[in-house]
């Protein structure tokens, strides 16, 4: 089976789909990689990492993907990319799936198959496919520093000759695989740190990293579906949460918002009134900017300054740790070319209990929800 990894083009995306240490184990299984020339520049993996665990490195995007069986990628792939592939080959990556309708029908037509890794299934079975948790954790770590970097206090409390200094105080909105991360990250920087999520059963999970859980009357195991995401709530119960988060905002000097309903926009946690309950000089830093955002200031991928506080929206926080994100990725893809290869052949299973519900397009087929 032929795989090919295309340089990403995407504006701001620094990471590679494989790294060499994952290269070379699917060569040695048999599998005929190749790389388009600086494909891992931005990752700091020069090309010759690359034939040295026996890839070849193509001079350009024809040449590393015309052939192809399987392309595995980061960022969705160009129209023009999709020109490239012969029918029958198949494209696995961050797909975008809700946004994605007119790729999706174009690769449908070149009867090119597409695979999301945003759909990957919370079974565990497909753990260590799901790449989705492996980003989020790198953007959960990187926004405290980015939170940090722009706040005019010191996160530790110390006791210094000219006096002691009290320790930030630090608020983490969704306890998920980003904000459990945020959590611990705080807390290493010395942080004091209280955490608020819709579902009672993360509150264990948060206290075991010493963060104060915030108690509020719309916690409930009814928060969360069956793949363990917060659902989205009742207006009642959406009430209850702002009435908590409200009470809470005012006096911290730090907060990360990671809240996300999938298929949905963000849920709007943080009001204008919050933020302007907030001391000017505070931060907040807004994961979930991309699906609409957490706070009502936000815009995505801008610095705002509302009341005083400086509003952050970070776009692609992952990208800019490329060097673990793209180990991690990696590994992730690997599960997957695992999954769909028998025999050292591409071999695609829609029946397969993960990997029927990551494909988008198959066979000239839109599978993927409206669009489909």
């Amino acid at each position: 089976m032929r795989i090919a990894v295309p340089k990403e083009t995407t504006p701001g995306e620094r990471r590679v789909a494989l790294v060499p240490d994952t290269v070379r184990r699917m060569v040695k299984a048999g599998l005929d990689v190749t790389i388009q020339r600086g494909a891992g520049a931005e990752a700091g993996l020069g090309d010759d990492l690359y034939t040295g665990a026996g890839a070849t490195v193509a001079p350009d995007l024809k040449a590393a993907v015309g052939q192809a069986d399987l392309v595995l990628r980061v960022q969705p792939p160009p129209l023009q990319e999709i020109d490239l592939l012969k029918a029958g080959a198949a494209v696995v990556g961050f797909m975008q799936p809700a946004a994605s309708g007119d790729l999706f029908a174009h690769m449908a037509q070149r009867k090119v198959g597409g695979f999301a890794m945003e759909l990957v299934p919370r079974i565990t079975k497909a753990q260590s496919m799901d790449a989705l948790s492996s980003q989020a954790t790198i953007a959960g770590y990187k926004a405290v520093l980015l939170g940090a970097s722009h706040l005019g206090k010191l996160l530790p409390m110390l006791t210094t000759a000219a006096g002691t200094l009290a320790p930030a105080k630090v608020f983490i909105i969704g306890a998920g695989v980003a904000g459990l991360q945020a959590i611990a990250t705080a807390r290493r920087l010395g942080g004091v740190v209280s955490a608020f999520d819709v579902r009672a059963v993360v509150k264990e999970q948060v206290e075991s990293l010493g963060a104060i859980f915030v108690e509020a009357e719309a916690v409930s195991q009814e928060a969360e579906d069956s793949g363990g995401y917060a659902k989205e709530l009742a207006a009642e119960q959406q009430r209850k949460v702002l009435e908590a988060i409200g009470n809470h905002v005012p006096g911290m000097d730090l907060i990360i918002t990671t809240a996300q309903i999938p298929g949905k926009p963000a849920p709007r946690l943080i009001t204008d009134a919050m933020v302007k309950s907030m001391q000017a000089g505070s931060v907040i830093v807004d994961l979930a900017n991309e699906s609409g955002g957490n706070c009502e200031l936000t815009r995505a991928g801008e610095t705002v300054t509302g009341h005083g506080v400086t509003i952050l929206g970070p776009a692609n926080l992952p990208a800019s740790v490329p060097i673990h994100a793209s180990q991690m990725y990696s590994r992730n893809l690997s599960t997957f070319v695992d999954a769909v290869t028998k025999e050292g052949a591409l071999h695609i299973d829609l029946d397969d209990s993960v990997v029927g519900p990551m494909c988008v397009t198959y066979n000239g087929t839109v599978r993927f929800g409206r669009t489909a």
